[in-house]
């Protein structure tokens, strides 16, 4: 139980996407490596109440905690790095905040006084900026958007207020800038730095530290202009350099100190951190044994935020296995059953991803039965799974007609709408969401990866298996590996006699961890490892033989081939 909870604002300026979620997390892991309890929330602009209702190519992935609240993809990057769980508490939105406040005056609860942005809005956001007051040692928190943006105002007033209000010793402000380099002029530039501190200050915030995102790196002379037309420390002056991997970075952090100057100035107890297993993991990732390609299907695979959590899954379970993934990014719009062998030839493994609606729909089906009947890892999750019963069902049970009610209502619906969602009209934050229980069959490649017969894992679904074709499914070679306890529902399938087809109807790249992993992923990587092996060798031993027989060597060019796409 922390007696006095530090405070820490991270706010961003000149340009959006400089990677204020990677800079909170990558604080969080260095400061919990030297013993402190560490939680992280994170402050977004936007009116939706979350972005459960926003379209993947407005606002990347959502994530989901185990309590159910659909959150910012930022959430993901905290969890991954200090390997604790968030709440619907991490995460607040101005949708959110406004909501509450309007409820508040409907009720009466203001006594008939002007509700106004100060001091209602802003108290309202000062109540959730401390709701770990006193649980944690440290709260990062990362208001989202730009410094100068309308939409963020209300939230730098409130953290302006919390910074008066409990001193400087125990608030600290740091501000993520961005410095280019102009290789016309050949020279690093600091106005946008400059301005942006500028803006900072006219709301009354002064930053402590900052954090300089830059190509370049900066030196001293760089440096100390900075730290003079800013008002800060020169010592609190840190550049944050490109990196190959975004886990190198709290790496990189530790290296210039940014742990020991926050610690310093938060008159923190001195103690140093252990980064040994993390530089392991970072090693790694950046320095594997194998190459190994993944296909990964998907509608919005243009803007692969949409899937960031499962990259960075196969990422933690790549650097387990001692394997660089190169990822082969295909549209589920663009697969044909004329063009589908072209399209997943070289692939060690496929990933069919999430979604809704029934766009590209029909290409997944007919991606993950080309992999089906040719022994190629395959691993799908939600719709994914849901698109691998409705192919199983098509060409192996003799159910032509098989699809998902979401898509067409027919006699052979072999996914359905879940019974407590037939009369949900309101669409944001009402579909099965959160964490919820499943009872693993053992003697299962699920069992054999998890080595537990009940794990939990997170769900964000309205439709699963019609319970009334299961023993169709069963019966023609589908092990329903994983239900729900009361076995109402069915969690994960997969296909006893192929080296790994597995799906699932949860998203399990919601509890992946950098360094641990997922012990669905690990597996797949590892099928795909030993798929990419076994062809390989294959491969080397008709090379081989084309020196004997030159004629019968044509066949198997094509096999093992890498695409890097």
């Amino acid at each position: 139980m922390a007696s006095r909870t530090k405070y820490i604002f991270i706010t961003g300026g000149v340009l959006s996407s400089l990677g204020k979620g990677i800079t909170s997390a990558s604080l969080g892991l260095l400061l919990k490596e030297r013993g402190h309890s560490v939680t992280i929330a994170k402050f977004d602009p936007y009116i939706n109440v979350d972005p459960g209702t926003m379209n993947p190519y407005q606002h990347g992935e959502v994530y989901v905690t185990d309590d159910g609240a659909e959150t910012d993809l930022d959430l993901g990057h905290y969890e991954r790095f200090i390997d604790t769980s968030m709440t619907r508490d991490n995460n607040a939105t101005t949708g959110q905040i406004y909501f509450e406040v309007i409820q508040k005056e409907r009720k009466g609860q203001y006594l008939g006084k002007t509700v106004q942005v100060v001091p209602h809005i802003t108290n309202e956001i000062k109540r959730r900026m401390t709701v770990f007051d006193k649980k944690y040692d440290i709260v990062l928190i990362e208001i989202g958007g730009t410094v100068g943006d309308i939409e963020s105002l209300p939230f730098l007033e409130a953290s302006r207020q919390l910074t008066h209000e409990f001193g400087r010793g125990n608030v600290l402000n740091i501000h993520l800038t961005y410095v280019p380099y102009i290789s016309a002029a050949g020279e690093l530039k600091t106005k946008p730095t400059q301005h942006s501190v500028k803006t900072l200050m006219e709301f009354g915030i002064q930053p402590d530290i900052l954090v300089c995102r830059s190509e370049m790196k900066l030196n001293k002379e760089i440096r100390s202009k900075i730290a003079l037309f800013c008002n800060v420390d020169e010592d609190s002056v840190v550049e944050a350099l490109d990196a190959d991997t975004i886990y190198e970075v709290p790496l990189a952090f530790a290296r210039n100190g940014f742990d020991e100057i926050v610690a310093k100035k938060l008159r923190l107890r001195s103690t140093k951190h252990n980064l040994s297993t993390w530089t392991k993991f970072v090693n790694k990732v950046k320095h594997p044994k194998h190459n190994i390609t993944i296909g990964f299907v998907g509608k919005y695979v243009k803007h692969q935020d949409a899937y960031k959590s499962i990259v960075e899954a196969l990422i933690h379970a790549g650097a387990i296995n001692d394997s660089r993934i190169t990822m082969k990014w295909i549209d589920s719009e663009e697969i044909t059953d004329e063009n589908a062998a072209e399209t997943l030839a070289g692939l060690h493994g496929i990933v069919v991803a999430p979604g809704f609606g029934s766009r590209g729909v029909e290409g997944k089906i007919k991606a993950i039965r080309y992999v089906r009947e040719n022994g190629i890892p395959f691993f799908g999750i939600c719709l994914g799974m849901q698109c691998a019963v409705i192919e199983f069902a098509r060409n192996v049970c003799g159910l032509p007609l098989a699809n998902s009610r979401e898509f067409s209502r027919t006699k052979q619906n072999v996914i359905d709408l879940m019974p407590d969602q037939v009369h949900v009209t309101n669409k944001g934050g009402t579909m099965r969401l959160g964490s919820y229980p499943c009872v693993i069959k053992e003697g299962t490649k699920t069992h054999a990866a998890y080595k537990s017969s009940i794990i939990h894992e997170r769900h964000r679904h309205r439709y699963e298996v019609n319970n009334q074709f299961r023993s169709i499914l069963e019966s023609n070679g589908m092990v329903l590996s994983g239900l729900s306890p009361d076995e109402r529902l069915v969690e994960i399938i997969e296909l006893p006699d192929h080296p790994w087809f597995v799906a699932g109807q949860f998203h399990p790249e919601f509890r992946s961890r950098a360094v641990t992993g997922h012990p669905l992923f690990i597996s797949f990587v590892e099928a795909a490892v030993k798929y990419e092996h076994k062809h390989k060798v294959r491969e080397e031993s008709n090379g081989a033989s084309t020196e004997e027989k030159p004629k019968k060597s044509s066949s198997h060019e094509a096999v093992g081939t890498v695409s890097n796409n």
